[in-house]
């Protein structure tokens, strides 16, 4: 009778453990312009690599504004998030392809497999449950699912990586790379009232930044995604500047929001008024990060793939 009770204690322990598990996975789709630039692959890998996310799908999006992208650049981010998925071993991630052209009106989405599966997603999500949307390029692919259906608007939390911004003033500079990919899906974005909208500004990201010999330090010699991470920062030819022409460091734009979303206590999350020349209403922008503490978490959580 003992080892009865004490099984069935074990057995409700058990399960009350799996369903707390399950209550604490963040459900989020990473849309990102992966061949674009280097910190992309470093922000799916480590987002990859976070017990806390259900990461459900990772859209490819376009980055026409590059000097170095061809006609077809969101296929270039697609082949790369496929490339990163197989060496992470993660093929229940779904791959959806987002829109390879930029909105033309505020009214008229680009359609794409990404926008779509956005909006069949967050009808799925539970009463009082809200489906994290990651935007590491253009808001193409969310602005498009908004303007489709509208309905889905309580239903999703954005975070956005872009724009520059002054916390002590509040001014906002939109002549930023991101922002400049898709201007208008950005404004329909800080115009659509009652959007969950979350800024990591270039201003605070930009001080997150890796250095060549710490990767390579951290990597084995047989690692593949190692090799991927290594090869991109040497072989890409960082267009914008001609500052450190070695490549010596990197700015890790958008490894820094994915820390941030991971461990909250590493980032200030304030409260501010939208642009003036945007619909007046409140988002929410990270103003400070601990780099020194995402790095470590970073590093911590990614080792057990270092062996792939």
């Amino acid at each position: 009778m003992l080892k009865i009770l004490i099984y069935n204690f074990c057995l409700v322990i058990s399960i009350l453990g799996l369903n707390l598990i399950n209550q604490e996975k963040i459900p989020l789709i990473i849309d990102a312009d992966t061949a674009n630039e280097l910190d992309d692959l470093f922000a799916i890998a480590r987002a990859i690599s976070e017990p806390k996310f259900n990461v459900l799908a990772i859209n490819s999006a376009q980055f026409n504004n590059s000097p170095l992208a061809s006609s077809n650049s969101v296929m270039e981010s697609q082949l790369l998030n496929q490339k990163i998925l197989n060496i992470m071993k993660r093929k229940d991630i779904i791959l959806p392809l987002g829109s390879n052209n930029s909105l033309i009106s505020n009214k008229s989405p680009q359609i794409s497999e990404a926008s779509e599966f956005i909006i069949k997603t967050a009808h799925k999500m539970k009463k009082g449950e809200k489906l994290n949307l990651v935007i590491l390029g253009p808001c193409t692919n969310i602005a498009s699912a908004i303007i489709k259906d509208s309905s889905i608007i309580s239903k999703i939390k954005v975070y956005y990586l872009g724009i520059w911004h002054n916390a002590k003033t509040n001014f906002y500079n939109k002549k930023e790379f991101n922002s400049g990919n898709d201007p208008i899906a950005l404004e329909l974005l800080l115009n659509t009232k009652g959007l969950d909208f979350n800024l990591m500004s270039a201003t605070t990201s930009q001080k997150f930044i890796f250095t060549k010999d710490e990767v390579k330090f951290n990597f084995t010699n047989d690692s593949s995604l190692g090799r991927l991470l290594i090869e991109r920062w040497e072989n890409f030819n960082r267009w914008w500047t001609k500052e450190d022409p070695d490549k010596k460091s990197w700015i890790m734009w958008d490894l820094a929001l994915i820390e941030a979303i991971a461990s909250p206590k590493l980032a200030l999350l304030e409260t501010f008024f939208t642009p003036k020349e945007n619909f007046k209403r409140e988002i929410k922008i990270y103003t400070l990060i601990d780099v020194n503490e995402m790095k470590k978490n970073f590093w911590s959580k990614i080792k057990r793939y270092n062996e792939l």
